[in-house]
């Protein structure tokens, strides 16, 4: 085990300086703040800025007008990550990864009304004794590749269609993620309609989830719709956000405890939300019916977080409080099905190496973070975790079934505690670390006869250009 550590060390340090290396060319140069999903960043605003070869890189005009240009950026994280006892095992022992992920991306605009967008990924995992995960390895993907065209653009209305390859990311991304957490990110190909205007967006779409393999553009598509809706969300200075949407996704072969069978599934759902300064809350809520075999789909969840922060004490701390009530299934073997789908949601929902995913889950969570400098910020959480139904049992964050919790009379999970730390070099770089520590409750001592509370601590480095 020392022999693994010494060498994750070595790995590690060879990131850091490689991204020393990267930041010393990128320290004299500005940048807007990045988005998660970047085809949201818009350079066009250095059309009549100095020459710099960061701003060449961002704005590199193709005409005379400078209407027509290409913007390029990327990414490079390398993360460590250790875990202890990882699956409740008694003896597991210790199994580590080194976690990469490089991307590069172009975007070209082709006048004010027409853009191409193409991002290609690789995410790769060295030094686990299993091997890689479903979300730790992708040698070479095409993440992005679509055609955008605006329909209609005045001071007030703007309608976009876009067709192709493309991420997607709404609201808490309880639902709907891009999961930036994991190495891989997730993506969808199809065609989606969009309108904005001041204080209202909408957003329908079609769109099929490839199946994603571990090697070079092998990713395969899944030739039929896994997911439409349309999203909408409304916002006032005063009152607050609130977003309105439907969701439907068909899978042809889903598991979960009442068995495996094709499920059309439909959600819909609101969320009304205020973030910022003070006080700020998040609550959402949705009910879930469809087809599940020759049964009926009837699932629901509900999510409440509120939070203050107090802006004029030291450490500008943030004290906030959320609880999940998510369905599952009431009658384990009647055909019918209570489970709770959460769809796509984002992988960290729970925790940095979550065990529990969102369904048949009742939770409560408190989190305080501190901002020590405007660099470095920390956060402590707690989560409590129950099940919902003592027929149903537990699933994995991607919502996969994990194991069976009808053998068990017990309710009580366990408790996740949690410790991070982000320190933000500059608008490059960031460096972050994290540890987790799952205290097993009596379901867990139930299906595993030898069990064990399971650790984790990782090591982030991320630039972005």
């Amino acid at each position: 085990m020392v022999n693994e550590i010494m060498t994750s060390i070595k790995y590690i340090c060879r990131a850091i300086v490689l991204f020393l290396l990267l930041l010393l060319q990128a320290v004299h140069v500005a940048a807007q703040g990045f988005k998660l999903l970047r085809y949201d960043e818009d350079y066009s605003f250095l059309k009549d800025s100095s020459e710099s070869h960061y701003n060449r890189l961002k704005f590199q005009p193709l005409t005379i007008d400078k209407k027509t240009y290409l913007s390029f950026g990327g990414e490079i994280r390398n993360e460590y990550g250790g875990k202890i006892d990882e699956d409740w095992l008694k003896y597991q022992g210790y199994n580590y990864s080194i976690l990469q992920r490089y991307s590069l991306h172009a975007d070209l605009h082709a006048g004010s009304r027409l853009r191409f967008f193409i991002q290609l990924n690789s995410a790769l995992e060295n030094g686990s004794k299993y091997g890689p995960g479903p979300t730790d390895e992708d040698k070479l993907n095409v993440q992005n590749l679509f055609g955008e065209y605006k329909i209609l653009v005045d001071a007030v209305h703007q309608l976009s269609f876009r067709l192709g390859r493309q991420e997607i990311d709404y609201g808490s991304g309880r639902l709907i993620s891009v999961r930036d957490g994991n190495t891989t990110r997730q993506y969808f190909t199809g065609a989606k309609l969009m309108y904005t205007m001041p204080g209202f967006t909408l957003d329908a779409f079609v769109l099929a989830a490839d199946n994603v393999n571990f090697g070079v553009f092998d990713n395969r598509p899944s030739h039929q719709a896994n997911l439409w809706g349309a999203y909408s969300n409304i916002k006032h200075q005063k009152a607050g956000n609130l977003d309105l949407y439907y969701l439907g996704i068909r899978r042809d072969n889903s598991k979960f405890e009442e068995g495996r069978e094709l499920e059309v599934r439909h959600t819909l759902a609101a969320r009304y939300w205020r973030a910022g300064k003070g006080f700020t809350y998040n609550m959402e809520a949705a009910y879930q019916f469809g087809p599940f075999g020759e049964g009926n789909i009837s699932a629901w969840t509900t999510a409440i977080e509120l939070g203050y922060t107090f802006d004029d004490i030291k450490f500008k701390p943030s004290v906030n409080i959320r609880n999940d009530y998510i369905s599952g299934d009431k009658w384990n073997g009647d055909g019918k099905l209570q489970t709770f789908n959460p769809l796509y949601p984002k992988g960290g929902y729970f925790g940095f190496n979550p065990l529990i995913g969102p369904s048949n889950l009742i939770d409560i969570h408190p989190y305080l973070s501190l901002v020590f400098t405007n660099r470095l910020s920390m956060q402590g959480d707690v989560v409590f975790n129950w099940r919902y139904s003592l027929q149903d049992g537990l699933y994995r964050p991607s919502g996969n079934f994990n194991t069976v919790g009808s053998v068990s009379n017990h309710r009580f999970i366990g408790t996740t505690y949690l410790v991070s730390a982000d320190y933000q070099f500059n608008k490059h770089l960031s460096l972050s670390f994290g540890g987790q520590y799952f205290s097993v409750g009596g379901f867990i001592k139930d299906i595993k006869p030898l069990w064990a509370d399971s650790k984790y601590i990782n090591a982030q480095l991320s630039f972005k250009f």
